[in-house]
Protein backbone atom coordinates (compact mmCIF):
# COMPACT_ATOMS: atom_id res chain seq x y z
CA UNK A 1 0.00 0.00 0.00
CA UNK A 2 1.13 3.56 -0.53
CA UNK A 3 1.22 5.87 -3.47
CA UNK A 4 3.13 4.46 -6.45
CA UNK A 5 5.45 7.04 -7.94
CA UNK A 6 6.13 7.10 -11.67
CA UNK A 7 9.73 8.06 -12.44
CA UNK A 8 11.16 9.22 -15.77
CA UNK A 9 14.95 9.46 -16.02
CA UNK A 10 16.15 12.15 -18.39
CA UNK A 11 19.73 12.94 -19.35
CA UNK A 12 21.21 16.37 -18.89
CA UNK A 13 23.44 18.31 -21.24
CA UNK A 14 26.07 18.32 -18.44
CA UNK A 15 28.09 15.15 -17.90
CA UNK A 16 27.48 13.61 -14.51
CA UNK A 17 24.08 15.26 -14.04
CA UNK A 18 20.79 13.38 -14.41
CA UNK A 19 17.22 14.61 -14.00
CA UNK A 20 14.20 12.67 -12.78
CA UNK A 21 10.61 13.76 -13.33
CA UNK A 22 7.99 12.16 -11.11
CA UNK A 23 4.19 12.25 -10.86
CA UNK A 24 4.23 13.71 -7.33
CA UNK A 25 5.25 17.10 -6.06
CA UNK A 26 7.52 16.49 -3.09
CA UNK A 27 8.40 20.11 -2.27
CA UNK A 28 5.20 21.92 -3.22
CA UNK A 29 6.15 25.09 -5.07
CA UNK A 30 9.45 25.44 -3.22
CA UNK A 31 12.82 23.91 -3.88
CA UNK A 32 15.52 22.28 -1.77
CA UNK A 33 19.23 21.70 -2.35
CA UNK A 34 21.29 19.08 -0.55
CA UNK A 35 25.06 18.59 -0.66
CA UNK A 36 27.07 15.51 0.32
CA UNK A 37 28.66 15.92 3.74
CA UNK A 38 26.02 18.33 5.05
CA UNK A 39 23.50 17.05 7.58
CA UNK A 40 20.00 16.53 6.19
CA UNK A 41 17.50 17.71 8.80
CA UNK A 42 13.73 17.50 8.66
CA UNK A 43 11.13 14.84 7.95
CA UNK A 44 9.70 16.08 4.67
CA UNK A 45 9.72 13.76 1.63
CA UNK A 46 12.58 15.70 -0.01
CA UNK A 47 14.66 15.33 3.18
CA UNK A 48 14.05 11.58 3.31
CA UNK A 49 14.88 11.22 -0.39
CA UNK A 50 18.17 13.08 0.14
CA UNK A 51 19.10 10.79 3.05
CA UNK A 52 18.33 7.68 0.97
CA UNK A 53 20.29 8.91 -2.04
CA UNK A 54 23.36 9.88 0.01
CA UNK A 55 23.20 6.51 1.81
CA UNK A 56 23.18 4.81 -1.61
CA UNK A 57 26.42 6.58 -2.49
CA UNK A 58 27.63 8.10 -5.72
CA UNK A 59 25.69 11.34 -5.23
CA UNK A 60 27.48 14.68 -4.72
CA UNK A 61 24.40 16.90 -4.56
CA UNK A 62 20.74 17.03 -5.44
CA UNK A 63 18.18 19.72 -6.09
CA UNK A 64 14.46 19.08 -5.75
CA UNK A 65 11.92 21.48 -7.23
CA UNK A 66 8.33 20.27 -6.99
CA UNK A 67 8.38 17.07 -9.06
CA UNK A 68 11.83 17.43 -10.67
CA UNK A 69 14.91 15.94 -9.01
CA UNK A 70 18.29 16.91 -10.41
CA UNK A 71 21.25 14.86 -9.19
CA UNK A 72 24.97 15.61 -9.49
CA UNK A 73 26.60 12.19 -9.60
CA UNK A 74 30.03 11.19 -8.35
CA UNK A 75 30.59 9.21 -11.54
CA UNK A 76 27.94 8.23 -14.05
CA UNK A 77 26.11 5.26 -12.51
CA UNK A 78 22.38 5.71 -11.95
CA UNK A 79 21.65 2.10 -10.93
CA UNK A 80 19.00 1.97 -8.21
CA UNK A 81 18.16 5.68 -8.12
CA UNK A 82 14.79 5.38 -9.88
CA UNK A 83 13.82 2.55 -7.51
CA UNK A 84 14.67 4.68 -4.46
CA UNK A 85 12.45 7.45 -5.77
CA UNK A 86 9.65 5.01 -6.66
CA UNK A 87 9.66 3.53 -3.15
CA UNK A 88 9.61 6.92 -1.40
CA UNK A 89 5.87 6.77 -0.69
CA UNK A 90 5.54 2.99 -0.27
CA UNK A 91 4.92 2.41 3.43
CA UNK A 92 3.77 -1.18 3.64
CA UNK A 93 6.33 -3.70 2.44
CA UNK A 94 6.25 -7.51 2.65
CA UNK A 95 6.52 -8.60 6.26
CA UNK A 96 5.31 -5.27 7.67
CA UNK A 97 1.88 -5.60 9.29
CA UNK A 98 -0.83 -3.27 7.99
CA UNK A 99 -2.36 -1.23 10.85
CA UNK A 100 -5.94 -1.93 11.86
CA UNK A 101 -8.55 0.41 13.34
CA UNK A 102 -7.62 -0.84 16.80
CA UNK A 103 -4.06 0.40 16.28
CA UNK A 104 -5.37 3.95 15.88
CA UNK A 105 -7.86 3.88 18.78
Amino acid sequence: MGQPVTVLEKPSSRAGVVRYEINRSITGMGHERYVKGEEVVGDRPADELARRLFARGGVDALHVNSNVITIDLDGFETDGIAELITELFTYYRPGVPVPTEADFA
